[in-house]
């Protein structure tokens, strides 16, 4: 699948060096109208199944692509975040290191990972395990933080006479 998916992005790639930009935007929207048909004959298709066997197809790595293509992807991200982390979980765990997930806000999914001193790897290594772990499960999401600090808003408090 693979493949393919490099073939699709090879001729998308040659399609934006097309240099008559009357065939390069007419073929450019041939494509976007395409995909737009699949897309509503997609949703259509699997509007009419039931969840279970959505997801169990959903998890055909070719079919996930299309889901995710036409954001018709039956799993929830937080779902399939928790899922990715459960996987990688133990990886993590030969190390000394954990991961928590802190939250999901506007595309980004944002961890924690704890055992950074006693970590038997670096803390890169366990960082990028997490990250790619999300990235395959998780495509759509936008970004990974691995900053590990929840988002806490700050007081500041003056007390009498100016001191802080």
């Amino acid at each position: 699948m693979d493949d393919l998916i490099a073939a699709v992005e090879q001729r998308l790639e040659d399609l934006e060096k097309v240099p008559d930009r009357v065939a390069r935007e007419s073929a450019t929207e041939l494509v976007q109208a395409l995909l737009a048909m699949y897309g509503e004959g997609l949703a259509r298709v699997f509007g009419q199944l039931d969840e279970p066997l959505v997801r169990d197809l959903a998890s055909d790595e070719l079919v996930e692509h299309l889901l995710f293509l036409h954001d018709l992807h039956p799993v929830p991200v937080d779902e399939r975040v928790q899922s990715a982390l459960a996987e990688v979980r133990p990886y993590l765990q030969t190390y000394g290191c954990g991961v928590e997930l802190l939250g999901i806000d506007e595309g980004v999914v944002r961890v924690r990972l704890s055992g950074g001193t006693g970590c038997g790897g670096s803390m890169s290594t366990m960082r990028a395990a997490v990250e790619q772990a999300i990235a395959k499960a998780a495509p759509d999401v936008e970004g990974v933080d691995t900053s590990g600090e929840p988002a806490v808003p700050t007081i500041q408090l003056q007390m009498a006479g100016g001191a802080r």
